[in-house]
C-alpha cells in the first residue's frame, strides 16, 4: 500500500515514516497546503483537510493536526499551536508562564485517513508540562519545553526513537495503521 502524507514539514513527515516502518507502508509526502478549518477540535480540522485533499482519483491520504493545551493558560494555544510558535515560539511561552506554578499541559494529535471510501479518525495524547527553559535540539516546534508525564526530559532531548514510543503523534498514527491491518488495508505483520 502507498499512503500518502499531506504535509509541508519534512521533520513530521520523517517521523511519520520511521513510526510507520514496521508495518511496511509505502509512504508518499504531499507537500501541499493543508486546508484547515479555525476550530477547536483538532479531529475536526484534520477531518476536513483530509476530504478536501481526498478528491478523485483517490488515494489513500492521510494528514494530522495537532493541538498543545497549557492549562495555566485555559488551554491556550490549542489547535493554534502552529501559528502561536510562528508567532511566539517556545520563548513566548516561557514568557507568558513565568511566575507560574502550574505548567501542566497536554498535546493531543488526530490523524485523518481517506481513501475515497472510507474516512477515519485516530487520536493520541501526551499529556506532560511545560519545562522553565528550552532543553534539546532534536525535535521541532515545542518539543523543546514539553517534559512528558513520568520523564525527566525534554522531547528534544530525546532521540527520535524514544519520543515516537510515547508521543501524541506516534499513538495517533499506530492506531490508524493498526486499523490498516484489521480492516484488511494492510497484510498483518505476520504475513
Amino acid at each position: 500500500m502507498i499512503l500518502y502524507i499531506l504535509t509541508q514539514n519534512d521533520s513530521k513527515f520523517h517521523e511519520i515514516s520511521l513510526i510507520l516502518a514496521k508495518y511496511k507502508i509505502k509512504l508518499k509526502q504531499l507537500k501541499e497546503k493543508k486546508l484547515e478549518l479555525q476550530l477547536d477540535d483538532v479531529a475536526e480540522i484534520a477531518l476536513y483537510a483530509v476530504k478536501a485533499a481526498c478528491k478523485p482519483p483517490f488515494i489513500p491520504i492521510a494528514v494530522d493536526d495537532t493541538a498543545l493545551y497549557i492549562e495555566a493558560l485555559g488551554g491556550f494555544p490549542g489547535p493554534y499551536a502552529e501559528y502561536v510558535y510562528r508567532k511566539i515560539g517556545v520563548n513566548g511561552i516561557i514568557r507568558l508562564l513565568e511566575g507560574v506554578e502550574n505548567r501542566a499541559a497536554k498535546f493531543i494529535t488526530a490523524v485523518a485517513y481517506c481513501d475515497g471510501i472510507e474516512e477515519r479518525v485516530f487520536q493520541g495524547v501526551l499529556e506532560g508540562s511545560i519545562s522553565r527553559t528550552p532543553k534539546g535540539n532534536l525535535g521541532f516546534g515545542f518539543d523543546p519545553i514539553f517534559v512528558p508525564e513520568g520523564e525527566n526530559k525534554t522531547l528534544a532531548e530525546m532521540t527520535t526513537e524514544e519520543k515516537n514510543r510515547i508521543s501524541h503523534r506516534g499513538m495517533a498514527f499506530r492506531s490508524m495503521a493498526e486499523w490498516l491491518v484489521t480492516s484488511g488495508h494492510l497484510p498483518s505483520k505476520k504475513s
